[in-house]
């Protein structure tokens, strides 16, 4: 029970949407998968944020400075309509806090308010998925 349960916040610190239904598959309580899912998904958001700037580091050490790229797309629109808020929230609920946090950092937000609003989607996710696995195996 207890490696289940690893196991499901583990799969949590890295993607939410593997994490839930491999709890449901385990045959665990849809109260312990999301509490797992919750810790390992804020686990992944701390993870994310304290090791971005070894990440990034590491990744840039030897790259020639490129020239700015234009400012268009769907992030930059959501970045400029909603900010940290909509970055952290909307960016965690559709493709997960690591991305989310990474794309925050690129942008420079202040990484406080971004911990803060991607811990906030990672329990909003957990909330939403878990209750559709629930009642989604109830239909059956």
């Amino acid at each position: 029970m207890f490696l289940k349960i690893l196991t499901v916040a583990g799969l949590a610190s890295f993607e939410i949407y593997a994490a839930i239904p491999a709890g449901f598959v385990f045959g665990l309580s849809p109260w312990v998968i999301f509490l797992a899912s919750v810790t390992g998904g804020i686990a992944g958001v701390f993870v994310a944020a304290f090791l971005s700037d070894r990440i990034r580091k590491f990744f840039t050490r030897n790259q020639v400075p490129k020239a700015p790229k234009p400012t268009t797309g769907m992030v930059y629109r959501i970045w400029n309509k909603y900010g940290v808020i909509g970055l952290g929230l909307l960016g965690t609920i559709t493709v997960g806090a690591p991305v989310s946090l990474a794309v925050g950092i690129g942008f420079k937000a202040p990484l406080q308010k971004l911990v803060t609003w991607c811990c906030i989607g990672v329990i909003t996710r957990c909330v939403a998925f878990t209750l559709i696995g629930y009642y989604g195996l109830k239909l059956f």
